[in-house]
Order: C-alpha cells, then structure tokens, then sequence
C-alpha cells in the first residue's frame, strides 16, 4: 500500500524533472541564436574580412564542405583516439595512485612534492620534450593527455577515499571484512560522489591535452587543423576545428554527469 501510495509523487517528480530538462534545452538553443545573431551583428558592423572574423554563414559553409569529405573524420578520429587512450592511461595511475596515497601517510610524504612539482611544470613547456622523445606519433599525444588528466582524478581520489566516515571503517572491521570488500562495498561506493567531480575536471582536461601535444607536433588531428588554419589565414578552418572540441568536450562530460547519475542513483 505504502508503494502504491508514493506512485503519485513519483510520477510528478518525474514530471517536474522532464520540465526542467526541458527548459534547459530552451534556454540552451536560445542562448545559441543570441550568440549567432551578435555574431553576425559583429560582422556586419565592424566590416571584418573573412581571414580576420568570418560570419557564421561562411563557417557553416566550410563545415558543409569539409564534411563531405573524409579528411575532417580522419583528423577527428585522430584526436579522439588520443583524448581516450590519454584518459584510460591517467585514469588508471591516478586511481591506483591515489588509492595508494590515500592508505599511506608515509607514502603520500614521500610523492607529494614529486607530483606537485610536475603539476608546476606549463604542460606548453613539457609537450616539446616529450614529442622528442616518444616521437611525433600519438603515444606522445597520448601521454601528455594523460598528464593533464592525471592531478585533478589524483587529488579527488585521495580525498574521496579519506572522507569515509572511521564509524563505518570501524563497522566493516568488526565483520571481518577483507580489504577487497571494504573497498567495494564501502570506500568505492562512499567516495563516488568525490571522485565524479575530478572525472568531470579530467575529462574537459584531456581535450586540451591531445589539442597541445598536436599544435607541438602533429601531421592530423583536430589541433593540427587549427595550425593549418591559421598558417593559411583559413580562419573558418580555425572556428570549425574549435566548435569541434568543444562539442566533444561538451559530449565527454555529459557522459561522466550520465555515468554519475546512474551510478549515485542510490543515493537519492
């Protein structure tokens, strides 16, 4: 009976949701029309050449050109290769890291100004040394991706493993739960909520990780594109190359925001 009864409320909180969505998705499209029509006011106004600031119409159109041919697909799987193989690698160390760190005060003393010394490095500065070293293929694409990605997922593990309350650690102790099991039933689950907000920063990171690796050194790609804009003052080359990552990065955090809904629906 006591289902029955909150079936209602359910069905208007799902409602409520869906409008809120809704409008969201308004406001979104709105706000993009504006930004258009100013655009193209801009234009109009200032008289600017193509080479210095095109009008949307133009950039469209480029965009209609480039993609009925296969080279924008080449250069955008490039890059995606890239930011994914990036984000697994510094994913995967700062997870493993960062539970490490989170167990040892010992070790985390030890690390500590190891990590903050390379996070104090400009990854601008660092991406030449490592394209001459790994090459101008995508491992060192991929490996400064990783560096990007890797502080922020880094420091929310830690802190998300830390902030489990010692009562429920003291309660999985007295079950005689292995380390395994208090990891999956409690530190895991507990530390979710924390770790979420790093993968957001990563993920929205790791773009402008494969973006740099490619304007040091890069024959495709997506930020190989926007070099090649610039050096052929094709600059609606240049905009559509950018509203490209952008629309990737947009794609990748809406995933991770999926991902955290799912996962954390226990919690509502």
């Amino acid at each position: 009976m006591g289902m029955m009864n909150n079936l209602p409320a359910m069905e208007a909180r799902r409602r409520r949701v869906w409008r809120g969505r809704l409008t969201q998705a308004f406001l979104i499209i709105l706000g993009l029309m504006f930004c258009g029509i100013l655009w193209q006011a801009l234009v109009w106004i200032g008289q600017y050449p193509s080479f210095i600031l095109p009008s949307p119409a133009r950039v469209y159109s480029r965009f209609l050109k480039l993609l009925g041919s296969e080279m924008l697909w080449m250069h955008v799987r490039v890059t995606l290769s890239e930011i994914f193989a990036g984000m697994a690698l510094g994913m995967a160390t700062a997870f493993v890291l960062g539970y490490l760190i989170a167990k040892s005060r010992w070790l985390e003393r030890i690390l500590s100004p190891y990590i903050i010394a390379s996070q104090s490095i400009p990854i601008i500065a660092l991406a030449p040394l490592l394209v001459i070293w790994f090459g101008y293929g995508q491992l060192s694409k991929m490996l400064i991706c990783a560096l990007v990605v890797f502080f922020p997922i880094l420091v929310n593990t830690v802190v998300g493993l830390r902030s489990v309350e010692r009562n429920l650690r003291d309660l999985m102790r007295s079950l005689e739960a292995s380390r395994w099991q208090t990891f999956r039933m409690l530190e895991l689950p507990a530390s979710l909520p924390v770790v979420f907000g790093g993968l957001k920063v990563g993920v929205t990171l790791s773009v402008i990780g494969a973006v740099v690796g490619e304007f040091v050194g890069a024959d495709r790609g997506l930020g190989f594109l926007v070099n090649l804009g610039q050096g052929l003052l094709d600059t609606p080359l240049m905009f559509v190359s950018i509203f490209l990552l952008v629309v990737i990065a947009l794609i990748l955090y809406g995933s991770v925001s999926l991902l955290e809904s799912w996962l954390l629906s226990w919690r509502e």
